[in-house]
């Protein structure tokens, strides 16, 4: 009998760095399986739904054998999670089985065969390999991940669009109603590259992706993307598709734009939005010289208002927008100011970063 043993913590880092994927409803049950591997003291923890494939290796203790096996992913995690952190387990596969022992803890698994689980079948023509800081990718996804459609018709706004060239890295996403871009400059030359990554892949990146200097390493072939980082290799299929041209959607001379505090804003926004509808999150903004109101009412007519003193000369303008939208923007930025280019009620409005060109935000009024 082939035994792996190591500390509770190192076995479930590895477990739920690769459970993300793992769906709790599905059509074939081994999808909710973990292939575990052993090779002498590598083991090799493997989640698959068929789109996405995640791996990483682990070195953990226990003898020299090997085996394959491949067990529920939620059931491992949540009883490795009930044990101590710094106990150590230990896990043999026998048969049809796997056992767990922990202390005085026992737990027998059912599992099936490794040779059944479903491998993604990798590209044969990957192009050449680059790469990023990860800290660099992950604040770029942040940036823009809240712009995806969720289960659009329109299946290619169903992710973000990855645009590499020369030195600049361009994320993209949009629903239709707005459409968030940021970008980086890099140290890098490389090759240039367009993809559009699904939801889910990009939300598991954003999850596993750590805000530090170590680099990911990325290569794509027609319909796939393959990501190395932090012992891990996650390969996933590729949105197929155009995407919308979103230089077109961008507005470019907006003749009215202010410059105001982006925590104040959000602020007065949330609490604005408390009274909006829940099917119509509409909020009125209206700017004048000196000064911005927000305002929103609900069918019970109940009403909120709130005041911004800007610094601000152009148009009187009111607009309608979805509070949402603005809400998740100003949500996930991190700096003190935010810029707001106007043209009138019926243009988009287009959101940006004062002296700093990677970051733009676009979303189209309502009428209200």
């Amino acid at each position: 009998m082939i035994v792996l043993k190591a500390p509770q913590d190192q076995v479930l880092g590895a477990l739920q760095a690769v459970a993300g994927i793992v769906e709790r409803r599905h059509t074939l049950p081994i999808l909710a399986n973990v292939l575990i591997r052993k090779t002498g003291a590598q083991v090799e923890f493997t989640t698959s739904d068929l789109e996405i494939q995640v791996r990483t290796t682990a070195e953990l203790d226990g003898d020299a054998g090997q085996f394959s096996t491949s067990v529920g992913a939620r059931k491992l995690i949540d009883i490795l999670r009930s044990l101590p952190a710094d106990q150590v387990v230990s896990l043999s596969a026998h048969q049809n089985k796997l056992t767990l022992t922990g202390g005085k803890s026992r737990f027998t698994l059912q599992t099936l065969p490794a040779e059944d689980f479903p491998l993604v079948q990798e590209a044969a023509d990957f192009g050449p390999s680059f790469s990023v800081p990860q800290k660099t990718l992950k604040g770029l996804i942040n940036q823009v991940h809240f712009a995806m459609a969720v289960h659009d018709i329109r299946y290619y706004l169903n992710g973000i669009l990855f645009v590499a060239e020369g030195k600049q890295l361009t994320l993209v996403a949009t629903d239709g109603h707005r459409l968030a871009l940021a970008s980086a400059t890099l140290d890098v030359e490389m090759p240039r590259q367009e993809v559009i990554l699904p939801r889910k892949t990009v939300l598991e990146l954003q999850r596993l992706l750590k805000d530090e200097d170590t680099p990911i390493e990325m290569r794509f072939a027609g319909n796939q993307a393959k990501f190395n980082f932090s012992g891990m290799e996650f390969v996933t299929k590729l949105v197929e598709g155009k995407f919308p041209d979103y230089n077109r959607v961008i507005p470019k001379n907006h003749k009215n734009s202010l410059t105001l505090g982006r925590a104040a804003l959000l602020a007065s926004l949330q609490r604005a939005a408390i009274l909006t509808s829940e099917k119509f999150k509409g909020v009125r903004i209206n700017i004048e010289p000196g000064l911005l109101r927000i305002a929103s009412s609900n069918a019970e007519q109940e009403e909120a208002k709130e005041e911004l003193e800007i610094d601000y000369g152009g148009d009187t303008i009111e607009i309608g927008f979805n509070v949402t939208y603005l809400v998740d923007a100003l949500a996930n930025m991190n700096q003190d100011m935010v810029k707001v280019e106007l043209q009138d009620a019926n243009s988009s409005a287009l959101i940006t970063i004062p002296d700093d060109n990677g970051f733009k935000y676009v979303v189209m009024p309502m009428r209200i």
